[in-house]
């Protein structure tokens, strides 16, 4: 796979939250929620909850719980909002399903380049 780089943004990161308390994050600063995203993304922990709680498990689709152990994430305040860059080989599916889990749909994909 591709190692690309992945550069987002979040408006209020304060309130960023999941849908799901059980998933979301909990948090308030940039670097909480980049070693949150990154350990998300590291590993199959966050996946493997939120699989477990679905109707039905065993229909869940496998791929989207695939990981990058390599997975790097910082984020920085800019302005009023904050820029996140995750360098990962994942592909977005399965980055987009960790963000919602994560912060729900309060980020916005600004830019993704191969790394």
């Amino acid at each position: 796979m591709a190692r690309n780089h992945y550069y987002l943004s979040i408006a209020d990161l304060a309130h960023a939250r999941g849908g799901d308390p059980r998933f979301a994050w909990d948090g308030a600063g940039p670097d909480g929620f980049a070693a949150a995203l990154q350990q998300a993304l590291r590993d199959d922990g966050l996946f493997r909850r939120w699989r477990a709680v679905q109707p039905d498990p065993d229909a869940v689709n496998t791929s989207l719980g695939i990981c990058d152990p390599a997975a790097q994430v910082t984020a920085q305040v800019a302005d009023l909002r904050t820029d996140v860059d995750l360098l990962t080989d994942l592909p977005m599916s399965v980055v987009r399903h960790r963000l919602y889990l994560l912060i729900g749909s309060a980020w916005q994909l600004r830019d993704m380049r191969a790394a």
